[in-house]
């Protein structure tokens, strides 16, 4: 049960305090799924009551409504019998225990007998508060849907020690998920995998959280920018720049800095490093491609991935000219993703227009998204109308 409006004078601190709450009941003996339950029962009187009687202590008035909640309920269930030492332990009322088990929440929650899709489901439950409603409308599916994928994972965890050590690269993994899931419904997921990163780092000092947190500020301050009045992509070389949120971009790069400076490189950090380079060039064209040429080299070290090798191809095109980009990109396996579209941009930059067109127009067809396939469909179309407008051949 939860809450399907939340006041906007306590939205805010309720997604606060709910993992926090959440892993106090975990650490008495709760298991997972009974006292997610619990809290979430706390949730509902919270909305109803705090605005008429704000209670002295947030944290500690919902550990002790949800821990009550959850006992009732151990009580009346017969086959939970084996909590009722726990139900003659009631904790007296009083203030939360200073210990923050979060942290363990995160581990918990990106679980690696998870499936991807309900880590980031049960971390955007748990961790971040939002309702089941919210996480359904941000990834376009039925909110009965989402709430069996949240369902079953929380029954996936419930077995799992809370002490046990977690994986902060399964961790961030998840993170990253969230972050790339965009804007979409009433939640802005990149905005909601920001606030999460920056818990995450004030709880675990790791260079690689920070470096997550810094190439999500870099590439989320580009946000205002990537799209035209219509709704269409602009692509990074034609964003206004200006629209670029500076602010962001300037505490992205204090916080790469300084991670840098810790001589522990990660895919994050190089990636952010990368972002930077972007976000520092005044233009498209003042880019320092040789730069990033040298942190995809890094990258492709550090990580092996296709991905990461085929927007390397793309560093080259610019860094050493379209050819040398082609000629790396005929070492690639011609079946990733968007490998097309990178053949087709590398073919305008060499001047063959033909082969571009066609070939924008097969990436199309290819394209994961509506908006990325109206872009290359709009591509296919401009360098047409380039060609029909070129005078014939002695002309």
């Amino acid at each position: 049960m939860t809450p399907h409006v939340i006041p906007e004078m306590n939205e805010a601190l309720l997604r606060s305090l709910t993992p926090s709450v959440l892993a106090i009941l975990v650490r008495r003996g709760a298991d997972f799924a009974a006292a997610e339950d619990a809290v979430q029962d706390a949730l509902v009187e919270a909305v109803r009551g705090w605005p008429a009687d704000p209670p002295r202590d947030p944290k500690g008035w919902l550990v002790t409504v949800a821990w009550r909640k959850f006992l009732d309920q151990a009580r009346a269930d017969t086959a939970r019998r084996r909590r009722e030492d726990l139900v003659d332990e009631e904790p007296a009322p009083g203030p939360a225990p200073a210990v923050d088990d979060t942290l363990q929440l995160y581990f918990l929650c990106a679980h690696p007998s998870l499936t991807p899709s309900s880590a980031v489901a049960l971390t955007l439950r748990a961790v971040g508060g939002l309702t089941t409603r919210q996480i359904a409308q941000a990834y376009l599916v039925p909110e009965a849907t989402m709430a069996q994928r949240i369902s079953r994972a929380k029954r996936t965890v419930s077995g799992v020690r809370f002490d046990h050590s977690g994986d902060v690269t399964t961790v961030l993994r998840v993170l990253y998920l969230v972050f790339n899931e965009g804007y979409t419904g009433d939640v802005d997921l990149a905005a909601e995998a920001i606030r999460l990163t920056r818990q995450l780092a004030a709880r675990i000092d790791h260079p690689e959280v920070a470096g997550l947190l810094a190439l999500m500020l870099l590439h989320h301050a580009r946000q205002p920018a990537r799209t035209a009045p219509d709704g269409s992509l602009v692509p990074l070389a034609e964003q206004d720049r200006g629209r670029w949120d500076t602010r962001a971009i300037a505490e992205g790069v204090a916080i790469l800095q300084a991670a840098l400076a810790r001589d522990r490189l990660g895919e994050y950090q190089a990636q952010a490093a990368i972002a930077a380079l972007h976000a520092d060039a005044p233009t498209a064209e003042e880019t320092d491609w040789v730069q990033i040429v040298e942190w995809y080299d890094e990258l492709v070290r550090l990580t092996g991935s296709p991905v990461h090798r085929l927007n390397r191809v793309v560093a080259v095109g610019h860094a050493d000219g379209p050819r040398a980009g082609l000629a790396a990109l005929a070492a690639l396996d011609d079946t990733l993703p968007r490998h097309t579209a990178v053949a087709a941009y590398l073919h305008e930059r060499d001047g063959d227009l033909a082969t571009a067109a066609r070939l924008y127009s097969e990436a199309a067809r290819e394209a994961p998204n509506h908006a990325e396939r109206d872009h290359l469909t709009r591509q296919a179309a401009r360098l047409n109308t380039r060609r029909n407008d070129q005078p014939p051949p002695g002309h």
